[in-house]
């Protein structure tokens, strides 16, 4: 009777560790395979060229918008007024989405940064002279920026979180498994503990803390 009670205890544990065990790599699959390659591309950076393409654009707000400009603080940092916004994504193909700009009293100057390359807008308050410059650096660099999160945006973060802990789910219960089934698998410990002690003894003896 106890003997049934602890294969039925342990049927359940393997059904749950399964369960999650394969939703979790469901869900971290495809972004698993994208930071497994960008890890490699990232280690190789400097062996893989990429020829940045550049394209600049200028174009003279209406005096109406020029107008715009001047109310408000003379300085300071704060986004551009709405209909400034409007104008310019559709003149210069600048997607500004609300980011604060650096007004003085001669311009106004926005970095936007973005992953896999760069971009700014320079804005002359008198004139209403707009130029615009967008840098981009390639695929491989994109995805490079993807991988560190760098310019991405809350909406790419949530994403990283959420992948970094479907991650550690698949990762922990892949450990649990192990240890379910590791009694018909002698091997299974001595392979994770080269899996710890492989990149240990690396940075312990070739790695320059």
């Amino acid at each position: 009777m106890k003997a049934a009670a602890e294969q039925n205890r342990r049927s359940f544990w393997l059904k749950q560790l399964h369960q999650w065990h394969w939703i979790s790599a469901a869900i971290s699959l495809v972004g698993m395979l994208l930071f497994a390659i960008t890890g490699f591309t990232l280690n190789h950076a400097g062996s893989i060229e990429a020829e940045p393409k550049v394209i600049s654009k200028k174009a003279t707000l209406p005096a109406e918008l020029v107008a715009e400009l001047a109310s408000g603080p003379t300085e300071g940092k704060r986004p551009l007024p709405i209909k400034v916004e409007t104008w310019l994504d559709k003149a210069v193909d600048a997607d500004i989405a609300r980011r604060p700009g650096e007004w003085s009293d001669a311009e106004v100057y926005l970095a936007l940064a973005r992953p896999g390359g760069d971009a700014w807008i320079a804005i002359d308050r008198e004139t209403g002279a707009v130029e615009h410059e967008k840098t981009t650096r390639g695929s491989v660099s994109l995805l490079n920026d993807l991988h560190k999160g760098r310019n991405t945006g809350k909406a790419w973060s949530w994403f990283i979180d959420i992948f970094a802990g479907a991650c550690v789910i698949f990762t922990v219960t892949g450990l649990i498994l192990l240890q379910f089934h590791a009694r018909g698998r002698p091997m299974t410990w001595p392979l994770t503990a080269a899996g710890l002690a492989i990149p240990l003894l690396i940075i312990i003896l070739f790695v320059h803390l």
